[in-house]
C-alpha cells in the first residue's frame, strides 16, 4: 500500500515496452507505455547522475552532486531549506554538506537574516567544478538531441512541463522553489 498517494513507484520494467493484451484497454496500454518510457528514462538519468558526481569527485554520492546543483542553482541556502528542497531529513543533508565541505566545495556562513542560522553556498571551487561538469553534460545532451527537428524538441519540452504540473498540483513543489530533485541536473 502507498503511504502517499503523490508517490507512485515505477516498475522494474525490462527495457521491451509493454505490449497490448488482447482486450486490454487502449489508454491502459498507452499508460504501460508512458509508464515504461518514464522508467527507463528515470534509470538512464540516475547512471548519468552517478558519472557526473564522479567527474566532481571519485567518492562522491549522487546525493551530493545533486546538492550542489540546487545550491548552485538557489543560491545561499539554508540547510532546512535544502533538506525541504530535495524531499530529505536534515541528518541526511548535513551528513553530505560535511563531506562537500570537507572537499572544498561549499562553504558555511552565518544567514544575514538570522545570524543563529548557517548559510551554505558553493566556493569558487564548488562553482568551478559544477560550471566545467554542467557544460559537458549539456554538450552531451545537445550532441543526442541535435538531429530531433525544432518542433519535436519543442513538444517534448510542452508535454514534460505538462507532466511536471501534474505533480505539483499534487503538492509536489515547483521548481527554482524548493522543487527539483537532487538528481535532476
Amino acid at each position: 500500500m502507498i503511504a502517499d498517494p503523490r508517490i507512485v513507484a515505477m516498475s522494474n520494467s525490462p527495457d521491451l515496452p509493454p505490449q497490448q493484451a488482447a482486450g486490454d484497454d487502449a489508454a491502459d496500454t498507452a499508460l504501460q507505455n508512458v509508464e515504461h518510457q518514464i522508467s527507463l528514462f528515470w534509470r538512464r538519468a540516475r547512471a548519468i547522475s552517478n558519472q557526473l558526481s564522479r567527474e566532481v569527485h571519485p567518492d562522491m554520492e549522487p546525493a551530493a552532486y545533486g546538492l550542489l546543483t540546487v545550491i548552485r542553482r538557489e543560491g545561499p541556502i539554508r540547510l532546512t531549506e535544502l533538506a525541504m528542497n530535495i524531499g530529505v531529513g536534515k541528518p541526511s543533508v548535513s551528513r553530505q554538506i560535511a563531506f562537500l565541505e570537507g572537499l572544498g566545495l561549499v562553504s558555511k556562513e552565518a544567514d544575514p537574516q538570522d545570524r543563529r542560522a548557517q548559510s551554505i553556498r558553493l566556493t569558487p571551487k564548488g562553482e568551478e567544478k559544477m560550471h566545467q561538469v554542467q557544460d559537458a553534460r549539456r554538450q552531451v545532451f545537445q550532441e543526442r538531441l541535435r538531429e530531433w527537428p525544432v518542433e519535436d524538441l519543442q513538444e517534448l519540452a510542452r508535454y514534460m512541463a505538462k507532466l511536471n504540473s501534474t505533480y505539483e498540483r499534487d503538492g509536489f513543489p515547483r521548481e527554482g522553489a524548493g522543487g527539483s530533485t537532487a538528481e535532476e541536473e
